[in-house]
């Protein structure tokens, strides 16, 4: 194993309206991410993918394997993406690999890990999104779980300080349970990100919420207007916007 391929635990974290359909949700959020700040120009943008790996998630990792590619794809087109994994699963478990820009070795990564069940640890993946950010720039955070199972403060007063280190959080989340909904929608408006929700099994809506956060960790809001006119996807999304 590489010294990129190496996981790192990840310490814990410090204690400190009516549902849309999926589509017109996934619209709202390309639109909040057009309106953020550009994300800066230059190196390959830092995004840090954060997947629930409780095990009950088995079927959205094995999704989110297939399409990272197109995270990375669609950043080589602007800048390029360098991407950490972090991961939670079991009895306290919480992993993070190191900065890697190669697909094929992220998908190898990947594709050896199995979900376990245990309990949520979100506040330890904002943890160490703050760590990095102090340390290196970080871009963006993208989470994708369906499930929350901790202290809302403590989270909201991590997700703060991320806001305050300009990381928005883009959280991505499967299903409606309607408390999920207000955890990750409070972190994503104080991290100054973009809450969504995708259909149960979805790999079309996961594919294009995860090339627009690349494109926005690569290149910022231009990027992401230029995928709209580049991609049929995007294209119709932004269509359905009011």
């Amino acid at each position: 194993m590489t010294s990129d391929d190496r996981q790192k635990p990840v310490s814990s974290a410090s204690k400190t309206p009516a549902a849309q359909s999926s589509s017109a949700a996934i619209a709202d959020f390309l639109q909040q991410v057009k309106a953020l700040g550009p994300a800066g120009n230059g190196a390959s943008g830092r995004l840090i993918f954060a997947l629930d790996a409780t095990l009950s998630r088995q079927p959205t990792w094995d999704m989110a394997c297939a399409l990272q590619a197109d995270m990375f794809n669609e950043a080589a087109k602007i800048g390029g993406l360098a991407m950490r994994l972090i991961y939670y699963r079991g009895r306290n478990e919480c992993r993070a690999t190191g900065w890697l820009t190669d697909t094929a070795k992220l998908a190898r990564l990947m594709g050896r890990i199995t979900c376990a069940g245990g309990h949520t640890q979100i506040g330890r993946v904002l943890s160490d999104a703050r760590r990095e950010a102090s340390a290196s720039s970080v871009r963006a955070l993208v989470f994708v779980g369906d499930a929350m199972e901790e202290d809302i403060d403590a989270l909201c007063a991590t997700a703060g300080e991320l806001g305050l280190l300009k990381v928005p959080c883009f959280m991505f989340q499967e299903g409606r349970d309607a408390a999920v909904e207000h955890a990750f929608r409070e972190i994503a408006r104080l991290t100054g990100g973009a809450w969504c929700r995708f259909d149960p099994g979805s790999a079309a809506q996961l594919r294009d919420l995860l090339r627009a956060a690349a494109a926005y960790a690569a290149g910022g809001r231009e990027a992401l207007k230029r995928l709209a006119t580049g991609s049929a996807g995007a294209t119709h999304l932004l269509g359905q916007m009011r």
